[in-house]
């Protein structure tokens, strides 16, 4: 079968021939449907060899969609043809934070080598994929894969950000969403479905601040040195309650932490090497600074609920297996407007 894989350090991801996967005991066989490109892919490959964590070659894609094509023994709950999403952090299953579901925050994964798809394990970009066990499926219904695979990841990030946040989330309040592609983009739309906040957008370009505006945002501001400042004068001089940042690059967390109000929480979701000093006089009284993983199983069938009920709809630009590196250049190129999805079998 066809995959995309990263296979030198410092290369661009190639399109390969490699064997077809077989399922194990307890695993499932998946024809993958649709394959979502994310961003944190090209810092992964980006990282030099001395830091570089898992083994070459590496099938890319840890947000996939797929149908049961074959199941492991043991393996009860799917059937063939169905349609369904990967669950991308994937855990031991027995700690207790896996026990609530958080396999996000798995106590032992690091441990025991457990790797999601595409960051370790063989990923979504390929025709087929083993998914390690059938408790890391949700099943998709009617939802169309290619609008659903950013959810994996792209909707399940931002909603897991979002949600620790609920209780400041309060009508009057503030919200600032800084980069408004795949992750942002979404970002406000759940803002809009789960609260009566007024929501900021921030990017570097009026492509990207118009699709903000198209998907609900309250007011655009260019993402700059000036854009605190700016903030600041739309709040009153009070600052946003909630600061959510999906690049995480210095200068994108330094206007966070200037943007933030008393008792606000600030999160950093972008992988860009930003941080935040925190201590007395660092920031705003009582600011909370995070910086969250992915999210939990249970709330990767929740952003799918909300996508049933037309609360999320992600704007994506489709590719074909044979596009993949294209589509990873034209990422880094800023030329991706929401996310790119591949089609493995398309």
């Amino acid at each position: 079968m066809k995959a995309v894989q990263y296979r030198t350090i410092g290369a661009a991801p190639e399109v390969v021939n490699v064997p077809d996967p077989e399922p194990g005991p307890g695993q499932v066989l998946l024809k993958v449907t649709a394959a979502g490109v994310c961003h944190s892919d090209i810092a992964v490959m980006s990282w030099p060899a001395d830091q570089f964590p898992y083994p070459l070659p590496l099938t890319l894609g840890h947000e996939g969609v797929g149908t049961v094509a074959a199941l492991g023994d043991g393996v009860t709950g799917f059937s063939a043809g169905e349609s369904v999403a990967v669950y991308g952090p994937w855990g031991c299953g027995t700690c207790v934070k896996c026990a609530e579901g958080k396999e996000n925050y798995c106590l032992r994964a690091q441990e025991l080598g457990i790797n999601p798809p595409g960051l370790g394990s063989p990923g979504a970009m390929a025709e087929y994929m083993i998914v390690d066990d059938p408790r890391h499926l949700v099943p998709l219904g009617g939802l169309d894969p290619v609008q659903a695979v950013p959810l994996t990841d792209a909707g399940l990030t931002p909603y897991h950000a979002i949600k620790r946040s609920l209780p400041k989330l309060v009508p009057g309040a503030t919200a600032v969403v800084i980069g408004t592609g795949g992750l942002g983009h979404v970002a406000i739309q759940l803002l809009r479905a789960l609260t009566a906040v007024r929501v900021i957008a921030l990017d570097v370009t009026e492509d990207k601040l118009a699709l903000a505006r198209t998907v609900g945002a309250h007011e655009t501001v260019l993402s700059d040195e000036r854009a605190a400042e700016r903030i600041r004068a739309l709040t009153g001089g009070i600052g946003a309650q909630v600061v959510l940042d999906f690049v995480g690059a210095p200068p994108t967390v330094a206007t966070a932490g200037a943007a933030a109000a008393i008792d606000s929480d600030v999160t950093i979701v972008g992988i860009g090497g930003g941080a935040l000093p925190v201590g007395f006089g660092s920031l705003p009284f009582n600011t909370t600074v995070s910086a969250p993983y992915w999210g939990s199983r249970s709330e990767l069938a929740e952003v799918l609920e909300l996508a049933h009920a037309g609360a999320v709809n992600v704007h994506v630009e489709t590719y074909s297996l044979d596009e993949a590196p294209l589509a990873y250049e034209r990422l880094h190129e800023g030329k991706i407007n929401g996310r790119a999805v591949i089609l493995p079998n398309g």
